[in-house]
C-alpha cells in the first residue's frame, strides 16, 4: 500500500515469506544508537512503552497534516488505515493487538473466523458475527459491507485499495453503485452471510479483507465524497466534530460492544487530533511532554533533525519507539514520457544516486537502512539481494557514460515531486544527480494532498519520490502493485507512478500468482524482483524506521508491525488520566 504521506507499511512477519522490518526479528533487542540495523530505542523491538493504561481521559494526537482520507473506501495509506480501522470501523479480518511479531497474526472482526474457501479457493465465505452495531444502534449487516466493496470502484471515490478489482470476477466496466447496479460476485444470502467469487485462486484473500474497503458503510449514511468527512462509526469511537486541516475529536461509540471485539480496548474517554502544527515544533513538544503533552502521542515520525535531540538523552530514548516501516522508497520515473521512456537513462539515474547522501538527509543509520531491492528484507529472507552492486555513494562515471549511450552526454533537465516533510530527501537526491549532469527542480506538496498530486498521471511530474509497504507476507502484494501497468489510472494512480508499461513482466507475474506453492512462487517474486531492477522502472533508496517520542503519560503504546511501526491505536492509552487536558 501507499507509505504515508511525508514520505509509509508494513509488517515483520515470521512465516518463511514474511513481511518485515529489514531483516529485524520483531523480538527484543539491545538499545543503541542505532546503528547496524539495531533499534535506537531503549525498549527495543516488539517493546510497549508506559505499562498497562486506565480507562478514561483524553489523548491527543499532535499532527502536521489533515487526513488524506477516513472514507473506508479510499484509506489506503499506512497511518490512516492504523486509526481508521483501530477507531472507527471494523473490517471482516484484521490484525492481533500485540506488539512484535504476534501483532502479524490475522484474526477475526466483524467475522467470526477467517473466512472459508471452495471452488479452489475461488469462492470465500464469511459469516458475520451477531451484535455489531453503529453508533445509532442499528445492526451491521452483510450487505452493508458488500456496498463499500462496490463503492470502491466509483470513480469519484479514487485513491483505495484495489483488491476487489484487481480479485472479484465480473467487475469489467463496474463503476460502483450510484445508478443501482450492484456486483453479481458478491452475494449476501442473509445479514450475517456474504460470499465472495473470485476471477482466480487466491488463497490469500482473507489478509487482503483487512483493508478497509471491507469496512461497512450502510447506503443511507452514504454521501459519496463527503462521507470522508463523517465516516458512520462501527468501531468504538465516532467523530463528534472535524474541522479539516484543523481538529479532530473522536468521543466514545455508546453502541460498540466489546464483547464482540477481541482486539480493540478502547482506553481513551476522546481523542483529539490536532493539525496543522509545524513538523519541529511538535518534535520539540514531545521531547519536553509538559502539560498536556505529556497526554500525547505524534502523528509523523521524529524529524531527521530532531534525532540529536533525541538519542543522546536516555530518558528521552525510554519514550521513543523506533520500529521498522518495512516499505521501500523509491524514485519513480515516469517510463512513458521521455527521457525515462529509455532504459538507459534510467539506470543512469540508478547509478548516479547517492544514497547514502539520502541517508544522511533521512537522520543517518540510527533511522535507516540503506535499499538494494524493490521488496523490503523479509520477502527475501531477511536480507535484501544486492544485484546491481551499485556503490551506496553511486557511481558518477557509469551515469555519465549511460547518458552519453543514450544521447544525453550533455545531461537534462527534470522535475521531481515529493511530500514537503521529504524536501531533504529531495535536495540529496538533486545534488547527486547534478553530478551527473541531471538537473532536477524540487516541487513540495502538502502531504494531505501528494497521492492526489502524483496520482494524476497526465499532470505530474516526470519523477516522484514515494514508496510501498507490502499489505501482507506476499510478494503478490508489492511487485504487481507497483509495477503492473494494467491497472494504471489518469487520476487516483497509486503504486506504480513510474507507469511501467512492460509485457514480460505482466506475463511473469501472471504464472506466479497462479503458483500453488507458496515458498515456489516467493522464490520466483524474488527473482522477479531483479528482473525488474534490472529495467530501471524506480530506484530503491531507503527502508526507514517510524521514530516516535512519546508523552510521559502515554500508556501500552508501541509500534504495530502490521501498520508500518505507527502506534496501534487499538491499545494505547494513558497512565493516569485524571492528568490528562481536554
Amino acid at each position: 500500500m501507499n507509505k504515508r504521506t511525508c514520505t509509509a507499511l508494513a509488517a515483520v512477519l515470521a512465516a518463511p515469506l514474511a513481511l518485515g522490518a529489514a531483516g529485524c526479528s520483531g523480538g527484543k533487542q539491545a538499545g543503541g544508537d542505532g546503528r547496524n540495523g539495531k533499534n535506537p530505542a531503549v525498549a527495543g523491538e516488539g517493546s510497549v512503552i508506559g505499562g498497562t493504561p486506565q480507562k478514561g481521559g483524553t489523548l491527543t494526537v499532535l499532527s502536521n497534516q489533515d487526513f488524506t482520507h477516513l472514507d473506508p473506501a479510499r484509506n489506503w495509506v499506512m497511518s490512516e488505515m492504523d486509526f481508521g480501522t483501530r477507531l472507527l470501523y471494523r473490517t471482516l479480518v484484521t490484525y492481533k493487538s500485540a506488539p512484535g511479531t504476534p501483532g502479524n497474526q490475522l484474526v477475526p472482526d466483524l467475522a467470526t473466523d477467517l473466512g472459508t474457501s471452495s471452488n479452489g479457493a475461488r469462492t470465500w465465505t464469511f459469516h458475520l458475527k451477531k451484535g455489531v452495531q453503529y453508533e445509532d444502534g442499528s445492526p451491521v449487516t452483510a450487505r452493508d459491507v458488500k456496498y463499500n466493496v462496490e463503492r470502491s470502484f466509483s470513480p469519484d471515490l479514487p485513491g483505495g485499495a484495489d483488491y476487489a478489482a484487481r480479485y472479484l470476477s465480473g467487475v469489467e466496466g463496474y463503476r460502483g453503485p450510484a445508478q443501482g447496479k450492484h456486483l453479481d460476485s458478491v452475494r449476501t444470502p442473509d445479514d450475517h452471510t456474504i460470499v465472495f467469487e473470485l476471477n482466480k485462486p487466491f488463497a490469500e484473500f482473507p489478509s487482503a479483507t483487512v483493508m478497509p474497503t471491507f469496512a461497512p458503510v450502510p447506503q443511507g449514511q452514504d454521501k459519496g465524497p463527503r462521507y470522508d468527512n463523517r465516516p458512520f462509526s462501527s468501531g468504538p469511537y465516532k467523530i463528534d466534530s472535524y474541522d479539516r486541516g484543523k481538529k479532530l475529536v473522536l468521543v466514545r461509540n455508546d453502541k460498540w460492544d466489546p464483547k464482540t471485539d477481541e482486539v480493540r480496548k478502547a482506553h481513551p474517554d476522546k481523542l483529539v487530533v490536532l493539525m496543522g502544527l509545524k513538523a519541529n515544533q511538535i518534535d520539540d513538544r514531545m521531547i519536553a511532554s509538559q502539560g498536556a503533552d505529556a497526554s500525547a502521542v505524534p502523528w509523523y515520525a521524529l524529524r531527521p533533525e530532531s534525532a540529536a535531540k533525541v538519542l543522546p538523552r536516555a530518558e528521552v530514548r525510554k519514550r521513543l519507539l523506533a520500529e521498522s516501516q518495512n516499505c521501500t522508497d523509491m524514485v519513480q520515473m515516469h517510463t512513458g514520457r521521455a527521457p525515462f521512456d529509455n532504459v538507459k537513462v534510467r539506470r543512469a539515474v540508478q547509478y548516479a544516486l547517492d544514497r547514502d547522501a539520502v541517508l544522511t538527509a533521512s537522520g543517518g543509520p540510527a533511522f535507516n537502512d540503506p535499499s538494494t531491492a524493490y521488496m523490503p528484507a523479509a520477502l527475501f529472507g531477511g536480507r535484501q539481494p544486492d544485484t546491481l552492486k551499485i556503490p551506496a555513494t553511486g557511481d558518477v562515471e557509469k551515469a555519465k557514460q549511460l547518458l552519453k549511450e543514450a544521447g544525453k552526454q550533455d545531461g537534462f533537465s527534470t522535475k521531481i515531486t515529493v511530500s514537503s516533510g521529504d524536501k531533504g530527501r529531495a535536495e540529496a537526491i538533486q545534488q547527486s544527480l547534478a553530478k551527473a549532469g541531471i538537473k532536477v527542480t524540487i516541487e513540495t506538496v502538502d502531504p494531505s494532498a501528494f497521492y492526489a498530486t502524483i496520482g494524476d498521471t497526465k499532470n505530474r511530474t516526470d519523477m516522484v519520490y514515494t514508496g510501498w509497504c507490502p499489505d501482507y507476507p506476499s510478494g503478490s502484494t508489492f511487485l504487481p502493485f507497483v509495477f503492473d501497468g494494467r491497472f494504471i489510472k489518469e487520476k487516483g494512480n497509486s503504486g506504480n507512478h513510474s507507469l511501467f508499461r512492460d509485457t514480460a513482466t505482466m506475463k511473469r507475474m501472471d504464472e506466479i500468482a497462479a503458483m500453488t506453492d507458496a515458498k515456489q512462487a516467493g522464490r520466483a517474486w524474488q527473482r522477479l524482483d531483479g528482473d525488474i531492477l534490472a529495467k530501471a522502472p524506480a530506484v530503491p533508496v531507503l527502508i526507514r524506521r517510524w521514530p516516535l517520542v512519546l508523552g510521559t503519560n502515554i500508556a501500552g503504546a508501541y509500534g504495530h508491525t502490521s501498520f508500518g511501526g505507527q502506534i496501534d491505536y487499538a491499545t494505547v492509552g494513558l497512565k493516569d488520566p485524571a492528568k490528562s487536558q481536554g
